[in-house]
């Protein structure tokens, strides 16, 4: 008897993780915490969407990438993901990442391939990562040491503030490398708009 109720217990959690989690979620949702949820994402569209826009200029995408990247994929997880804990949200490791790899890819390409660049980047990293959970790879990650990630966070710190520089001081500048993009910011320097900066300043 006992082994029929575990098997009874186990389809029905198997049965459980082929439907949508959101369907799970919305049966044991409470009307009550509705205003509060509402509230709650009004205040994080308005801290996300304007960072996801600044992350598609780090990545070199056009701003309209960042509003796309920062509305999917949350609803993707919504419906899917099972963790009610994980936040799903653009970030500016990724973009220095995807820049990256586009400036090899599409080197000087119009906005409308970037983008498809960027969307044929996600869809295989996507599919790595599947792979990886599939093949149990997760522990490959406990063999990155604390001073590697420290030093990766502060390079990821570093090319980010030199990609912003420009922006700030109003003039652009062809980004080659970080080096070479900071001994060109220095020479560019007599181009600074005044207005600009003060706006930057007072920002």
């Amino acid at each position: 008897m006992g082994s029929r109720v575990r098997s009874a217990q186990a389809a029905a959690g198997a049965s459980g993780r082929r439907t949508p989690a959101l369907f799970g979620w919305l049966r044991g949702y409470e009307r009550a915490a509705l205003p509060a949820d509402v509230l709650a994402g009004l205040t994080a569209a308005a801290v996300v969407l304007p960072k996801a826009m600044a992350y598609a200029t780090v990545a070199g995408l056009p701003v309209q990438i960042g509003l796309y990247a920062a509305f999917v994929p949350p609803l993707v997880y919504a419906t899917l993901g099972r963790s009610t804990v994980l936040s799903v949200s653009t970030t500016t490791t990724i973009g220095i990442l995807v820049g990256s790899a586009l400036a090899v890819a599409a080197p000087a390409a119009d906005p409308a391939r970037l983008a498809v660049a960027a969307a044929t980047l996600s869809v295989m990293v996507g599919l790595f990562l599947l792979a990886a959970a599939a093949l149990r790879f997760g522990f490959v990650a406990n063999f990155i040491s604390e001073p590697v990630l420290a030093g990766f966070k502060a390079g990821i710190g570093a090319v980010i503030i030199v990609d912003q520089v420009p922006k700030l001081l109003g003039f652009h500048i062809q980004k080659v490398g970080f080096f070479r993009d900071l001994l060109t910011i220095v020479r560019s320097a007599g181009e600074t708009s005044v207005p600009t900066l003060l706006l930057s300043a007072g920002a």
